[in-house]
Order: structure tokens, then sequence, then C-alpha cells
């Protein structure tokens, strides 16, 4: 649509600019950019900075080039306070200098996955963006400590920061970053593999303020580390350690006696784990929303029974590949006050004691939303025809693998399916 030099319609006149503008500081990016195609009034309102102060890119992530981002950030400037450039694989340093430089008062910056920047941008946020609070930083593999020490010089407000898969990041640049960045409440380190537990240590010692620390896959970790952790960060309240296989029930100990408002905790694939380690901690954290214990191959019904007890609030379950549990497990959560309140998604793949009777007990569980049933061989259609009938809006997700062959007519052989003639 060309702009217009009709300036006088009936809106222009009746409404001031100031309420107009106020009306356009509603709309997205999208209606915006067509607004600003009606007249000429309307292009000026349309493109008043006090109406870019939250853009998200990520719907134009394959058009957008530096010189978009130039020209967004000088027609913004300081009123641009939330950037998101997900996915955005055409920005780079040069552009985010500029972009720095002209938006100083820049609050939230989502780079994720934005894989041509460097440590140089770091050091223009450092330089021009003190006000800084969220940053995602998530798979730019350029990144390495210096990075870390420019924020901590520049960046004393940062309380979000996602490393994820940026896995040139040490102890060194993790203590770097810390000791100027002491107001951390969310630290994403997922994939950070050459992490130690001297770099918890420096957490420990500086972090007190931090509430979400993410440890996915930093193998080198162990219970030394958490265990500090857990004497330095009392407020925290969502802890991902997946992955992390060094783990014992010393680490469950340790957030049981100094985290009791935890309320997250991811420890897939931690396969030391044991019943004793979920006792305590159910015991002392009450809490507890989410767990995803996948993998957790050492715990039993016991593990249920604790959680069903102590941990009322409990809202998502994952059990996958806990190959000991069984019916009577289901059973004690089922019938607990989470069981009846509050749980909305259990996740049973590949538990193989799980028969039908689990999905019976199931049918207490009123706020249920999904089951995850994949090779639970001992769970029927039949089963799951009933609890649908009894909650008609859960989800639930299974598997039935296919029914061998049946003997030919008239043969005097059983017909036998490929994989039994392999076998």
């Amino acid at each position: 649509m060309a702009v217009s030099n009709d300036d006088e319609a009936l809106i222009n006149r009746k409404l001031p600019k100031e309420l107009l503008l106020r009306i356009f500081s509603f709309l997205d990016i999208i209606t915006l950019c067509r607004c600003a195609q009606v007249s000429k009034s309307w292009n000026i309102l349309a493109l008043d900075g006090s109406n870019w102060q939250r853009i998200d890119l990520f719907n134009f992530q394959t058009d957008v080039e530096g010189r978009v981002l130039e020209n967004i950030s000088k027609r913004c400037g300081g009123f641009l306070r939330q950037l998101s450039l997900r996915g955005c694989l055409g920005v780079g340093d040069c552009s985010l200098k500029t972009f720095a430089q002209n938006c100083r008062n820049i609050e939230h910056l989502n780079l994720n996955g934005c894989t041509r920047i460097s440590d140089n941008t770091c050091y223009s946020l450092s330089k021009f963006c003190p006000r800084l609070k969220h940053l995602d930083l998530t798979s730019c593999i350029s990144i390495t400590n210096s990075s870390l020490r420019n924020l901590s010089e520049g960046c004393p407000n940062l309380e979000f920061l996602n490393l994820s898969w940026c896995d040139q990041i040490t102890k060194d640049g993790v203590e770097a970053l810390v000791k100027g960045c002491n107001g951390l409440k969310a630290l994403f380190l997922r994939g950070c593999t050459q992490l130690v537990d001297e770099a918890l240590h420096h957490i420990e010692n500086h972090c007190h303020e931090l509430v979400l620390l993410n440890l996915q896959s930093c193998m080198q970790i162990s219970d030394e580390g958490i265990a500090g952790i857990c004497r330095g960060c009392h407020r925290l309240q969502s802890l991902c350690v997946s992955g992390c296989t060094n783990l014992t029930d010393a680490s469950l100990i340790a957030l049981g006696l100094n985290c009791p408002r935890l309320k997250i905790l991811e420890a897939a694939r931690c396969s030391h784990l044991t019943d004793a380690g979920f006792t305590l901690l159910a015991r002392n954290c009450h809490d507890l929303e989410k767990m995803d214990l996948e993998e957790c191959v050492l715990i039993t019904d016991n593990t249920l029974i604790q959680l069903s007890i102590h941990c009322p609030k409990l809202e998502a379950l994952s059990l996958s590949h806990c190959e000991l549990i069984t019916d009577d497990g289901i059973l004690h959560l089922s019938s607990s006050t989470c069981g009846h309140e509050r749980l909305q998604v259990l996740e049973l793949d590949n538990c193989l004691l799980i028969t039908d009777v689990t999905l019976e007990h199931l049918e207490n569980c009123h706020n249920l939303e999904r089951i995850e049933l994949y090779d639970c061989q001992q769970v029927t259609r039949a089963g799951i025809k009933r609890i649908r009938a009894h909650l008609p809006a859960v989800k639930v997700h299974a598997y039935f693998a296919p029914v061998t062959p049946p003997p030919s007519v008239g043969g005097t052989r059983q017909r036998l399916c490929r994989c039994c003639v392999i076998l």
C-alpha cells in the first residue's frame, strides 16, 4: 500500500497524536509496518522509537542481515529494551557493535544461534550496555573466557546468562564472570564440557542469589562441586544435572540439607542415584514440582512412596527406563495429594513391569494431561481405552509392535517374521 497524502483523515482530526501514539504502542512489528504505509502522519507515528521497545525478529531470521539490525538500532535508539535475534545467522560482530552503540538502554538480548558472533560482540556490549540484565548466547560457539571477563567488567547488572554449548568456556571464565556479576539468578552452562568442580566453587562463593543452574552434560562435575553449590546457593529452585554421570546420592543429600526451596530437579542418566538419596531429598524439599529421573535405573517403588508422602506439589515426573518401578509404586503416587490434585505429566517409557493396573490407578489423577508409555510391553490397548474413558482429556502416547503374521492357511509350518528368522 502506497503512502497516502490524505493526512486529514477523520481519525487524525479526532484523536490527538499522543493518543494515536499510545494506540500504536500495543501493535506488533508487522502491524506497525503496515500502519507506516497508510499516510505520512501514520508513518511518523508508527516508526516512532517509543513503539519499538520490544522486538522479536525470530520469524524473519532468514532475512535479517547486519544492515537491517543497524537500521533498527538507529531508529529505536535508547527506547529499545528487549531484542531477540534468535536464529539470525546473518548478524555478526560489526552490526552488533553499531547496535550496542545506539541502544545503550538494552536490558534483554537474545543471540541464541547467532553463530557468526565472537568475543568482539561481548566486548561491545560491555562497553556500551551497562543496563543489560538478560543475555542468551546459546550455541555461539566462538565465545571464550574473554567474553566472560568483558561481561563481568561492563555488565554488572546481569541476572540471566545462557552459555549453553559454548564449549570453550572453562573454570577461569566462570571465575571472572561471577566476580563482577554476583547478582546472577539464572545461569545455563549446558554442554560446557570443560567445566570442573572448581568452576562450581566460584559460583558457590559469589552467586548467593542464584535460583536456576543448568549443568546438563557437564560430565566432569562430581558430588564435591554440587555440594559446594548447595552450600552457597540456598535460594536454588531449579537444578539440571542430567548427564552428569559421576553424581551419587551425596549430591541428593546436599540438596536436601541445603536447598529446601528446590522446585525442579532434572537428573536424567544419573545412574548411580538410589532410593536412599531420593528419600532424604523428598523429606526435606516439599516444594518439588518437576522431576526428571529418566534412566535412574537403581530407583524402585520406595522413591515413589517417599515422593507421594512428602511432595504434594509434584506436577511432572519422568521415570522412563526406570525398570524397577511397578504398579505398586504408581498406586502410592496416584493415591497421594499430588496424584489427586497436581500430577499432570507422567512418563513411563520402557518401564517393563508396568501393566494395565497402573492405568487403573491413574484414573484417580484428575488433572493428568499426558502419559508416556512407549515400550511398556504389558500395557494393552484395552487398558488405554479404559483410562481415556475416565479421563477424556488425557493424551496417552504408546507404541504397539506389529503382530507376527499368522500361520499360512493349509500349511504345515508356522510362518515366522523376519526378526525370528534372523534370531
